[in-house]
C-alpha cells in the first residue's frame, strides 16, 4: 500500500487560461491537479511514482493528457506505466 499515491479530493482541472486548456503543466500546477504540495510532487517524481516529465528548454513539465491517462490507469509507478505505454505501441 505504500506505493499508492493518496488523493485527498477529486482531481482539479488546471487553472483556466483564456488561450484554452494547457497541454502541459509545471510542478506547481501538477500539485494543484493532484491535490498535493509541490514538494510532494518533486518527491514522487524523484521516486519514480509519476510519469516521466518532459524537458522544454530549462523547464520540467508534464503532459496533461498523459497525467489524466495515468490516473485513469490507477496511477502505477513510472516503470509499470512505461511498460504499459510500450505494450500499446
Amino acid at each position: 500500500m505504500a506505493d499508492i499515491i493518496p488523493l485527498r479530493a477529486p482531481i482539479a482541472d488546471p487553472p483556466a487560461d483564456p488561450a484554452g486548456p494547457p497541454l502541459v503543466v509545471d510542478a506547481r500546477r501538477l500539485a494543484v491537479m493532484l491535490c498535493a504540495g509541490i514538494r510532494t510532487v518533486r518527491t514522487w517524481d524523484a521516486a519514480g511514482k509519476l510519469p516521466a516529465p518532459v524537458r522544454i528548454g530549462g523547464r520540467v513539465v508534464w503532459r496533461v493528457s498523459e497525467i489524466r491517462a495515468w490516473l485513469d490507469a490507477g496511477a502505477p509507478d513510472r516503470e509499470t506505466w512505461e511498460a504499459r505505454r510500450a505494450a500499446r505501441k
